[in-house]
């Protein structure tokens, strides 16, 4: 992970009260292109003119890096980059016994900004999955969660593992809320099981896809999408003859 702090002037009147939202960052085009690339991240944290935006490592078998990740590991303090937002965070809403929460290495720093907004009371299990054994954080969280990390060199390559280690904890109970962001095929895996195995509803899980294992952010939005529609819960209340 490589964190970037953007900061200055041009953040006077950005909202404060941010943290785990997100921002679109404009990228320089590439060779020949006029218009920025777009690349949505999470705001890790938020201060006084100033976020921190941290990047996920990596590059495709080939060894190329994609253009966030080019960016950030080229930054300097004094380049500018414009920003597009902020989006609003997906918090876990409160007044649930028990939560379970999982996501890879592109989810660490919504899920870092999710654990701290908890009460000290609540519970739970988290589940996070990471390149390597140093790419652990010391997290915020709890003394009622339990928190595992899984290692995966390859990121993309096992979308069982997140899924599996929900499995393997077993389910915490009645009134569950689960939270949980990765690549595609883990999401869909992760949706099979929380939603047709354990029924939960709209109002009791929530479920995204980062990225999708060989797409860039344009084609992921677009099967992203798709995927949603094809997949879409109708959040309707029984009538009374039901």
């Amino acid at each position: 992970m490589l964190r970037v702090t953007l900061g200055g002037p041009g953040l006077v009147g950005f909202p404060s009260g941010q943290k785990g939202g997100y921002v679109k960052l404009m990228l320089p085009p590439p060779e020949g292109r006029q218009k920025p690339t777009v690349r949505t991240y999470t705001i890790r944290d938020q201060r006084s003119e100033e976020l921190d935006i941290d990047f996920a490592m990596h590059a495709d078998d080939g060894g190329e890096v994609g253009p966030a990740t080019r960016w950030a590991l080229t930054a300097q303090p004094g380049d500018r980059i414009e920003v597009g937002g902020p989006g609003a965070a997906k918090p876990l809403p409160s007044g649930f016994d028990h939560y379970l929460v999982a996501g890879d290495m592109t989810a660490l720093p919504a899920i870092s900004a999710n654990l701290e907004a908890f009460s000290a009371d609540a519970s739970g299990f988290v589940v996070l999955e990471v390149q390597d054994d140093a790419d652990r954080q010391d997290l915020v969280v709890p003394s009622g969660f339990e928190i595992r990390w899984l290692v995966n060199p390859q990121p993309g390559a096992r979308p069982d593992l997140l899924e599996q280690a929900l499995r393997e904890f077993g389910w915490p109970g009645e009134r569950t809320y689960a939270w949980a962001a990765c690549e595609f095929s883990g999401m869909a895996r992760l949706r099979t099981y929380l939603r047709k195995e354990r029924g939960l509803g709209p109002s009791e899980f929530y479920l995204s896809s980062y990225w999708k294992s060989g797409l860039a952010e344009e084609a992921h939005k677009i099967a992203k999408r798709e995927d949603a529609e094809a997949n879409a819960v109708l959040d309707t209340p029984l009538s009374a003859a039901s």
